[in-house]
């Protein structure tokens, strides 16, 4: 078990970002999206889910009054949004940080344990994320989508699949994602993503959030997979991150050809959802980045069995 992760990160005044309140929100979305069956409580957990909805709700406002301003700075035009959202793999936040570069030529295995245990806990799913967006909307963002979709799903190949990949890697690695083990950045990453994808109003939100991991990932990718080579897995072994190391540089032309273009010429006030849509998730995602630098470089993977 590891302790006192955040004592070296300064404390929120937010109600929502801490660790009580992302451990009880990330509970709450592994059991509602779970299949299930009818209960003979099921007012009682409506009314549950109805609390933790306007909670969900208050949570994701407050990161969109974090990254407003700089949203609506974006163009709503199709060129100068397009370039405005590529810009994003250079300047957006989190972007180059250096935890990454150590994780390809320095962490030890423990550590690289450490780190994935983290991003295998707070993944909440790209292709259930992508498939809850795909909901209504118009025809040439849904069949980006739907394309997407198919290649998580491996073509229709269960070996091809991607989720099952990462699971494999855990097993390779030996490490127990729980969220009782995770960090609440990470848990917050995985909460703003489940919370865009299922919540119809920002249903343009996640477009953006989804549409900026492709376009972000593939260098983050490619130091992890150079790292796990390096600590002598083998092709098979760290194949689900050498994929997207190479995959997601074609999803991300795809996407923003295919899905954010059509999307903004359309109904230019996309532009800005979208916009704020990828600042949300890549400042979850700093967040990660500096609260891993403080639990690895503080010795926290080294401690790990």
């Amino acid at each position: 078990m590891l302790h006192n992760l955040d004592k070296d990160v300064p404390t929120s005044t937010s109600q929502f970002l801490t660790d009580s309140f992302q451990r009880g929100l990330a509970r709450w979305n592994r059991e509602r999206l779970q299949p299930g069956f009818p209960s003979a409580d099921w007012q009682g957990q409506f009314d549950r889910d109805s609390r933790m909805l306007r909670l969900e709700g208050a949570f994701l406002e407050e990161l969109r009054g974090e990254i407003r301003d700089e949203a609506a700075a974006a163009p709503t035009d199709v060129e100068g949004f397009i370039a405005w959202f590529e810009e994003l793999k250079a300047t957006g936040p989190g972007q180059g940080d250096p935890l990454f570069p150590w994780l390809a030529e320095h962490a030890t295995r423990d550590e690289l344990r450490w780190f994935f245990e983290q991003e295998a806990a707070g993944e909440a799913g790209f292709d259930d994320l992508v498939a809850y967006t795909q909901v209504k909307l118009p025809t040439a963002p849904k069949m980006e989508l739907a394309r997407n979709y198919w290649d998580e799903m491996g073509r229709g190949n269960a070996k091809g699949m991607h989720g099952p990949m990462l699971d494999a890697l855990v097993e390779t690695l030996e490490v127990n994602p729980v969220i009782e083990n995770t960090v609440w950045q990470s848990l917050s990453l995985a909460n703003a993503m489940t919370a865009m994808a299922t919540t119809r109003r920002y249903a343009w939100h996640s477009v953006g959030a989804l549409g900026v991991i492709e376009l972000t990932a593939p260098a983050r990718a490619a130091c992890v997979a150079q790292g796990l080579r390096r600590i002598g897995l083998s092709d098979r072994e760290r194949r689900y991150f050498q994929l997207h190391a190479v995959l997601d540089i074609k999803h991300s032309e795809d996407w923003n050809r295919e899905a954010l273009r059509p999307a903004v010429a359309e109904d230019p006030r996309r532009a800005t959802a979208i916009a704020e849509g990828a600042l949300i998730r890549l400042r979850c995602g700093e967040r990660c980045f500096d609260q891993y630098r403080v639990s690895l470089w503080n010795g926290v993977g080294r401690a790990q069995g």
